[in-house]
């Protein structure tokens, strides 16, 4: 059996308005099954999700992680898209309770199979850090808000010169419109969009998954050029005309705006439009369409706003680097405070319970009758 492909995604992220989240949008209401486990920190629900996660992959279905922004070796969530199954962690800063009890949703509570005593010794420590993480993470979203202030200065240099062609980018616009909508049939009367981040701002720094979500699909088309060129402009224009023409899609936002659209994929035309822009550059394949917005802009340069321009992205930068420093040190005393949970957990009850679970899954895919 051909092992599943894995796509790669993040629910939620540290972004300039704090922890932003799309929870709502991992899975429909309507699912076949949600899982949402509870517990503490270092009680093993990301493995539990992660290894049904592998397993569900081995068997050959396509699954879905939802990464953490906050742990690079963290998930959020496992979703197994063929059955309508999900897994979610519900503990904050995501806290997820069931919306259909019984019907839909139940609750693991991963907090059955600790050593209460234990951790009641360790109250105050543990207390103690979870304030620390919550000062760091404010620290963080502190940075973040102003490195979108700068950014927005960087991206303000081309409206205060004029110097973009804005009639350029409508008709550019209207001929992507219709290459790639003429001549396809409606997918639905009521399409839907998806949204989730492509990329996030973790310990590690802006990490991507990008090629997980377009890698294996027959046409992309990337755009390329300087911020406040047009680009999120064109992505969001191209997700409405899609919508209108009845597609279904997923957008992927801005890391550090969540408001803004990066990427766009419409599944039923096999098709993604993708902003290639730091940290997510995206390295065209033969069959992609390359489209520089740098063409629209008159290069006639205002000395004096170029060097505001560079001042205001090495500031940007410079902001990036603390807000990352700061959600670093919040790993790193959040997994302090794990130490206290780890030692307090019955593992094997735990990996009892996984398999229990896991079984069941297989349940609803064979009541299904469906493969990957």
């Amino acid at each position: 059996m051909a092992q599943g492909r894995l796509k790669k995604v993040f629910p939620g992220g540290n972004t300039s308005q704090g922890f932003y989240s799309f929870y709502d949008y991992i899975i429909e209401a309507d699912a076949t099954r949600i899982f949402v486990i509870k517990g503490g920190p270092g009680v093993g629900k990301s493995t539990f999700m992660r290894k049904i996660g592998e397993a569900m992959l081995e068997k050959g279905y396509n699954v879905e992680f939802h990464c953490c922004s906050s742990d690079n070796n963290s998930l959020d969530g496992v979703v197994i898209p063929a059955i309508g199954v999900a897994l979610l962690d519900g503990t904050a800063p995501h806290v997820v309770d069931p919306k259909n009890p019984g019907a839909v949703d139940e609750i693991v509570h991963l907090g059955d199979y600790w050593d209460e005593e234990n951790l009641r010794r360790h109250k105050k420590e543990i207390l103690a850090s979870n304030r620390e993480v919550g000062r760091l993470f404010r620290r963080a979203y502190s940075y973040l808000a102003a490195a979108k202030l700068f950014l927005d200065e960087v991206e303000s240099y081309y409206q205060d010169t004029q110097a973009l062609d804005t009639g350029g980018l409508d008709k550019l616009c209207l001929e992507l419109v219709h290459e790639i909508f003429d001549g396809q049939e409606r997918q639905t009367e009521k399409p839907r969009a998806r949204h989730l981040f492509a990329t996030a701002i973790t310990p590690l720094g802006p990490v991507s998954h990008l090629e997980t979500i377009v890698g294996h699909l027959g046409k992309r088309y990337i755009i390329s050029g300087d911020d406040g060129t047009g680009k999120t402009t064109l992505v969001a224009r191209l997700k409405d005309a899609a919508m209108m023409r009845g597609f279904h899609v997923e957008a992927y936002h801005c890391a550090l705006t969540p408001s803004q659209v990066e990427h766009l994929v419409i599944p039923a035309l096999d098709v993604a439009i993708i902003n290639s822009v730091e940290p997510h550059f995206y390295q065209p394949k033969p069959q992609d369409t390359v489209i520089d917005t740098m063409q629209f802009v008159n290069p006639v340069l205002n000395e004096q706003y170029l060097a505001e321009k560079t001042t205001a992205r090495e500031m940007y930068r410079r902001c990036m680097e603390l807000a990352v420093e700061y959600i670093a040190r919040a790993k790193a005393e959040h997994d302090h405070m794990e130490t206290y949970y780890i030692p307090a957990m019955d593992f094997t009850a735990i990996a009892a319970r996984r398999q229990a679970i896991l079984q069941r899954i297989l349940g609803y895919a064979a009541e299904q009758g469906k493969g990957n």
